[in-house]
């Protein structure tokens, strides 16, 4: 099978550059990247006007897959996926049972099977049950296809627990993924402490519950050696943190997501439970920490933490409804909205973000633009406009806070190993 991309802006993350060239697709893997490639192919692509990118790797995805899949399943969160350029995505471990041993794994591997193509990874839960109090069995999973271990979801409060994971996780080159958010501080509460939750009445989510967990596991990092990965950043100065530790060689990286570098606490006033996530969203001031952040390097990822609900969940009181927004359908529209087409970033560094550096870390063969790589490709039309409709999500959820609101930059089409999986208005 050979495919043939035409006349496109071709997106070298590694490199940082963008140049003209038409790209053939061999037996799914890219074989050449000229301009003005004349050759004969099974399928032939005009991408003149369009970028052409590496397909986007989002590390935290919730699938609800076993045991909740009236909120989504591996099925239809891969449908979601390709909508949204995401050719790869890894799928957290708080489903129902909680993919804690090496026969659920096997269970989103065999089950992913079924999907479009979209390339599947589950990470394993770090202790029993997601309850912090037992570790797994890290090596059989890594054996069954684990790509990390992480109690997403929930903070590991015993920090012995978390100490051993990481001297064993290193043993094993698995990373680490870590909710931080100190269980003490947090439980029960909707928003971030600040203006918005004095105006509601509302206990709130300190920062601080945040950044005390990020110092502490950035702290075990460098004590044992160990990889630690923070999950969705959301302060200023948790980025502050992770940007020192880093200055002193700790082996630790960190992602952060659309809604932080994009939304503030102020949406909780008018979207209510559809604004509401684990951490919260915060401050501008903390919007624009977010932001320094992806531009210096920081932040090594942006991912998604699709989490979807259902309609009658999220209907709930906010102090009694269920966290979380659904991402992987307007993640890329969303960022390239906030930050390519306000000048804060670059395309190439963007796109270095959304799938190879994600790819890297979870040390999956994905991400990259260059010959003889697996052909995971995403062609996006980087200005084009329009409006946000949960209604016509492939996802089974509708949850986000970004309905009705105009974004710019569509994805035309999605391929998987060469072949197209998804391909806009069909």
């Amino acid at each position: 099978m050979r495919l043939l991309i035409l006349n496109g802006r071709v997106v070298h993350p590694v490199t940082g550059t963008v140049l003209m060239q038409d790209v053939l697709v061999e037996n799914g893997r890219i074989s050449l990247m000229e301009h003005g490639l004349d050759c004969e192919a099974d399928q032939v692509i005009d991408a003149a006007g369009l970028f052409v990118s590496p397909g986007l790797v989002d590390m935290h995805v919730h699938l609800r897959d076993p045991g909740l899949t009236y909120k989504e399943d591996i099925l239809t969160g891969c449908a979601a996926a390709a909508r949204g350029g995401v050719t790869s995505v890894a799928c957290m471990a708080n489903t129902s049972p909680a993919i804690d041993c090496p026969e659920l794994v096997s269970y989103v591997y065999n089950r992913a099977k079924e999907a479009n193509g979209v390339g599947v990874y589950p990470i394993a839960a770090l202790s029993r049950g997601l309850r912090g109090e037992e570790p797994t069995d890290a090596e059989a999973l890594k054996q069954a296809g684990a790509v990390a271990l992480s109690d997403d979801g929930s903070n590991v409060d015993n920090a012995n627990l978390m100490r051993d994971t990481l001297i064993r996780a290193r043993q094993l080159e698995l990373p680490v993924l870590c909710h931080c958010e100190d269980t003490s501080m947090v439980a029960g509460r909707a928003v971030n402490e600040g203006s918005v939750s004095r105006q509601l009445w509302l206990e709130g989510r300190p920062a601080i519950a945040e950044e005390i967990m990020v110092m502490r596991d950035a702290m075990l990092a460098e004590e044992t050696g160990g990889r630690v990965h923070i999950c969705h950043v959301s302060t200023a100065k948790s980025v502050d943190i992770i940007r020192r530790m880093k200055k002193k060689g700790v082996l630790i990286t960190c992602e952060t997501c659309p809604q932080y570098f994009t939304l503030t606490e102020d949406e909780v006033l008018n979207m209510g439970a559809m604004a509401r996530v684990n951490p919260p969203l915060r401050t501008q001031k903390d919007v624009q920490g977010i932001i320094a952040g992806l531009k210096d390097g920081t932040i090594d990822v942006i991912a998604t933490d699709h989490a979807p609900h259902s309609v009658d969940e999220k209907s709930r009181p906010l102090s009694r409804a269920p966290s979380g927004m659904i991402g992987l359908e307007t993640g890329l529209a969303v960022t390239l909205t906030q930050l390519y087409h306000t000048g804060k970033m670059e395309l190439p560094a963007i796109i270095q973000r959304m799938s190879t550096n994600p790819a890297d870390l979870l040390r999956l063969a994905r991400g990259h633009m260059s010959l003889g790589a697996t052909a995971d490709l995403v062609i996006f039309d980087a200005d084009e406009e329009w409006t946000v409709d949960p209604l016509l999500f492939a996802s089974k959820a509708r949850n986000t806070p970004f309905a009705g609101r105009r974004v710019k930059g569509r994805v035309k089409y999605t391929i998987v190993k060469g072949e197209v999986i998804y391909r806009d208005g069909v």
